[in-house]
């Protein structure tokens, strides 16, 4: 049995969520200039990438289906969050996030999604595209469907519910 090549070797990986996690939760955030990082929050980001692990974003973003802001403006909010992150040497590998609601308004997007947390489709899509060490890996979320999304995808999932995300992060990266 051959082993992968070096740089497609298995790597453990962070899963974030968003709202909540990174960033506070003020409820369907499209806009930069409304965004506050959770204290800790880039540093947190760092900490991962110093230790080699793959950073991921996973985020329901339910505000495209209900019309209150487009895809283009959750790509461009993630394209600041990652240029805020450069600024302190941290990096996010892949941002993903789900625009579809089984209630939306607008029509291309009103469906129920294998993506849409708490299913596990944003997590399986990246294990399927980047080498993860799934036993080594985990998820951050501040909602039980996003520990029911790891579930599913056969992550740990840990509940944030403090207020620095380093502080609390730290120790799990320890454990891997």
């Amino acid at each position: 049995m051959s082993s992968a090549p070096a740089d497609r070797a298995p790597r453990p990986a962070v899963f974030f969520d968003r709202d909540g996690v990174l960033n506070k939760d003020i409820g369907f955030l499209f806009e930069s200039h409304k965004l506050v990082w959770i204290d800790g929050a880039r540093e947190a980001v760092k900490a991962v990438n110093d230790m080699g692990y793959f950073a991921f974003v996973v985020t329901n973003q339910s505000g495209v289906a209900r019309g209150l802001y487009e895809e283009a403006q959750v790509r461009r909010l993630h394209d600041w969050m990652a240029d805020e992150l450069g600024r302190v040497g941290a990096h996010i590998d892949a941002f993903e996030y789900c625009p579809f609601h089984p209630e939306g308004i607008v029509e291309r997007y009103r469906q129920v999604s294998h993506r849409r947390k708490p299913s596990p489709g944003m997590i399986n899509d990246l294990l399927e595209r980047f080498p993860v060490d799934l036993e080594r890996s985990f998820l951050v979320g501040d909602q039980q469907r996003d520990l029911e999304a790891a579930r599913a995808a056969g992550l740990k999932g840990y509940l944030f519910s403090g207020s620095n995300l380093e502080l609390f992060l730290k120790p799990l990266l320890q454990r891997g």
